[in-house]
């Protein structure tokens, strides 16, 4: 049974261990977990990519497992930043809500999953396959010193994967791809006087930027996601008021729906920068394919299940953002997101879980870890 007590405790313990990223040191709460894993029964490894940059993988396993399941949340937060009501470290208790950085993104998700493992165990359920809980470093930083370097070294090759990164009991099935990539263009410094003797990058910029946000894309529409978007991130350009600009460099973030060719995308861009500028570069700095999940798959069909009973609805749900369920498709594991945060709270200032949502999110993981019974190559 859920010991909520428990979980309050320890999700306010976890907030309280500074895991900011950046600047990105996952090893105090990396050793926090794996104490409290290993006191539960599980095996548990550390695993660090870079110093201080630690993964922990715990597997609880099965007498005579049929398959196993990957149930994974995340150790880092984005930095706290200014402006908050409760201070961000303190885990301070106020009208049902625990407040700090990562109680929703996501300390909660951890904890709940934390404890609904303490209570299969507590109970002495007997499952047919092994749970493996991997707590990741670097999420927010893009996974390159977590999820990706351990799926790369076959440390984690689960059958199933249930990502603990979400919030509102959403069940996500399906998300967008994204592309980042940089503009940099080239032109002639000149006196700001005398402007025609020069080549002002910054105009070119702009040009480019206009037409990348008028751009028309080809795609069908998704029922559980919104049309693809461009958003300009970042901009730099220039020396000084008085000088034509001869350099500007802007960065780019497109979000494009499954069935959608990042590299046809790509090509259209590179069509709209060579209409308006002769000396430039792009560089490509990330693409993240889009993913998606039959919601009949029985992973997803299990969760809904649980989300009926408990919550009255089955929140099947699609990402506008990245999560890390993408990397699992290259490698035909089926996988979705899953969590118990607390919508809208996640990086902003004041963000908090609700101690009912943290309580039943719990509540629901256990009853699904107790009921799954993988698809039909399984049975």
């Amino acid at each position: 049974m859920i010991n909520k007590n428990r979980l309050i405790k320890l999700t306010q313990e976890l907030i309280r261990i500074d895991s900011q990223n950046p600047p990105g040191n996952e090893q105090s709460i990396a050793q926090f977990v794996k104490q409290r894993l290993s006191s539960i029964g599980l095996r548990v490894k550390l695993y660090t990519f870079a110093p201080k940059r630690t993964n922990v993988v715990g597997i609880l396993k099965a007498k005579d497992p049929r398959f196993s399941l990957l149930i994974s949340p995340h150790l880092d937060t984005v930095p706290a930043g200014a402006n908050w009501k409760f201070a961000p470290l303190d885990a301070k208790i106020h009208q049902g809500k625990i407040y700090g950085r990562g109680a929703t993104d996501c300390k909660g998700n951890l904890a709940s999953g934390i404890e609904a493992l303490q209570s299969l165990v507590e109970a002495k359920s007997r499952l047919n396959y092994d749970i493996i809980f991997a707590a990741t470093a670097d999420e927010e930083s893009g996974s390159g010193l977590g999820i990706i370097p351990l799926l790369e070294k076959r440390i984690l090759r689960p059958d199933y994967a249930v990502i603990l990164d979400s919030d509102d009991f959403k069940i996500v099935v399906a998300q967008k791809g994204l592309i980042h990539f940089k503009v940099c263009i080239r032109g002639k410094k000149a006196h700001g006087a005398y402007p025609w003797r020069g080549v002002n990058a910054i105009d070119i910029a702009t040009r480019i930027i206009i037409r990348l946000k008028a751009y028309k894309f080809r795609y069908q529409p998704h029922r559980l996601l919104k049309a693809p978007t461009v958003n300009i991130g970042t901009i730099r350009g220039g020396d000084k008021v008085n000088m034509v600009a001869d350099f500007c460099e802007f960065e780019v973030d497109i979000r494009f729906l499954p069935g959608m060719d990042a590299r046809k995308i790509l090509k259209d861009v590179k069509k709209i920068i060579q209409r308006q500028a002769r000396d430039y570069k792009i560089e490509i700095e990330g693409i993240q394919e889009p993913y998606e999940i039959d919601a009949r798959h029985p992973l997803v069909a299990g969760l809904v299940k649980k989300n009926q009973s408990i919550i009255g609805k089955k929140n099947l749900s699609g990402s506008e953002g990245a999560t890390v369920i993408t990397f699992f498709q290259d490698l035909h594991i089926p996988a979705l997101a899953y969590g118990c945060g607390s919508g809208g709270t996640a990086h902003a200032s004041d963000e908090y879980i609700k101690i009912k949502d943290l309580y039943r999110g719990a509540i629901i993981l256990e009853e699904f870890l107790k009921s799954f019974k993988g698809d039909k190559l399984n049975e």
